[in-house]
């Protein structure tokens, strides 16, 4: 390396002594919540056509989400050694790495697009959708599928900015991606201005759209946040050194999410067999369900930014105590939101629809809320904390147990066996939550995580600071 770039990466442009939890997780918040409050008006405007289109939609998202969480191999992989490396005080090299990143999830993003596109309605099928909720679900899939590309090049760029301690700016850009989306679902769902209306392709036209102009302003924020600019030739450079390191972390949170979104699915299908309203009811309250754990979701990745600089940077007590005190803060508030969805689920399903059976089957699950949310607080910061000391693959190990071999075969005892309906797998998915959450606190209480550290640190850490 040249003395220049020695020179450059002693110097980071925002170092882990400018950074906080608050600063860093307010904005994820507001992008989190925002983003489900868009999420819950383009809901809203598909009930307007039908409850089947909906379910259609809900469906789709499924197989959307499982894509998305694949395209997160490279990027929270990435992300995760980007911010040791920037906690070691190496900004060449985390610039090259973010790079890598960006290229290897566009080539991995057109490769989900093509299946998609060929084998989308086959996979529709396997889920036992028929008739017109088929037909709505098809549609959405065919198109948003299809330009899955786009998403996988938003994740890679949005993480990226992210660990460079820019949550805000990152913020500002979902923000106005989500509005220019439900401004063209309002046009394109229901025919504004001239255009015909087009349903729920138009809702899958107006996703299109909205990240396709999201990630310009993302490159482009991308070469104004950074220091170390990206080079052009970075791009085409394929390191087998970086490319592991990002498959260490990538590949076992990635499976170790896909592993998740496969049991939803399963739980999917269980809830198919339970009826329209029922699968309905699953996904209203789902949407109801995402407020509850969004501010543990924000704590948990501002909380893992932190875990890589501090492990980077070789202080490991630092974040130590910092997962414990962001899971307290976390934990308290998921549970006044508990408390605020529990009191008022009727009139929040209400929202939705005025069938009053979906209603009420939404309302008994979202009453379960204070088993399944409370652990699933616990999980979301310390999973994330694991993955950013460079401990992926416990997670993941967990997970095939808790998920694969505990919740799914609960979920088919209590929902046909024992006839608990929805609730039935509500209980399910709360026993895989909570056995995870105390197998993970005593997993980062034993400090095991230590030993994987990615990085070392470039010189002799200074002084533990409050973070």
């Amino acid at each position: 390396m040249s003395t220049d770039n020695k020179t450059i990466n002693q110097t980071p442009s925002k170092n882990a002594a400018e950074l906080s939890l608050f600063k860093l997780t307010w904005p994820i918040f507001l992008e989190v919540f925002l983003f489900m409050l868009m999420g819950i008006v383009d809901t809203l405007m598909l009930s307007e056509i039908s409850d089947n289109a909906v379910s259609g939609v809900g469906a789709s998202n499924q197989f959307l989400h499982i894509a998305i969480l694949i395209l997160e191999v490279i990027g929270n992989g990435a992300s995760i050694v980007v911010a040791q490396y920037l906690g070691s005080r190496m900004l060449m090299e985390a610039s090259r790495i973010s790079a890598l990143a960006v290229s290897l999830n566009l080539i991995v993003g057109l490769i989900i697009s093509t299946v998609f596109v060929i084998m989308g309605e086959h996979l529709l099928v396997m889920l036992n959708l028929q008739g017109e909720v088929l037909m709505h679900a098809k549609k959405y899939l065919m198109i948003v599928g299809g330009a899955i590309f786009l998403q996988a090049i938003i994740n890679s760029l949005a993480a990226i900015i992210r660990v460079h301690g820019y949550t805000k700016q990152a913020m500002f850009v979902s923000l106005g991606m989500n509005v220019i989306h439900i401004i063209l679902n309002y046009i394109l769902i229901f025919g504004h201005l001239g255009l015909p209306a087009l349903g729920t392709q138009g809702a899958a036209i107006s996703s299109v759209a909205s990240r396709l102009i999201a990630v310009v302003v993302f490159f482009w924020l991308l070469y104004n946040v950074m220091e170390v600019r990206i080079k052009i030739k970075d791009y085409f450079s394929l390191s087998k050194n970086y490319i592991l390191k990002i498959l260490k972390i990538g590949v076992p949170s990635a499976l170790e999410q896909v592993m998740y979104q496969s049991c939803q699915i399963v739980f999917l299908f269980y809830a198919t067999y339970l009826g329209e309203a029922s699968l309905a009811a699953r996904t209203y309250a789902n949407n109801i369900s995402m407020f509850i754990y969004m501010f543990a979701f924000a704590v948990g990745i501002g909380t893992s930014i932190l875990v890589g600089r501090f492990v980077g940077a070789g202080k490991p007590d630092d974040a130590y105590r910092r997962v414990w005190s962001s899971v307290k803060s976390a934990s308290i508030v998921s549970l006044v939101m508990i408390g605020v969805v529990t009191l008022f689920r009727v009139p929040l399903m209400s929202i939705f629809t005025e069938d009053t059976n979906v209603i009420a089957i939404g309302a008994s699950v979202l009453l379960l809320s204070i088993i399944l949310e409370s652990g699933r607080t616990i999980n979301i910061i310390i999973v994330n904390s694991l993955r950013a000391s460079g401990d992926a693959s416990f997670p993941l190990y967990v997970g095939i147990f808790t998920m694969v071999g505990m919740s799914l075969p609960l979920g088919y005892l209590f929902v046909f066996k024992m006839d608990m309906g929805l609730a039935g797998i509500w209980l399910a998915i709360a026993a895989d939550e909570w056995a995870r959450a105390f197998i993970m606190s005593y997993r980062w209480k034993s400090r095991g995580w230590e030993k994987h550290a990615l990085v070392k640190p470039a010189s002799k850490p200074v002084e533990s600071s409050s973070m």
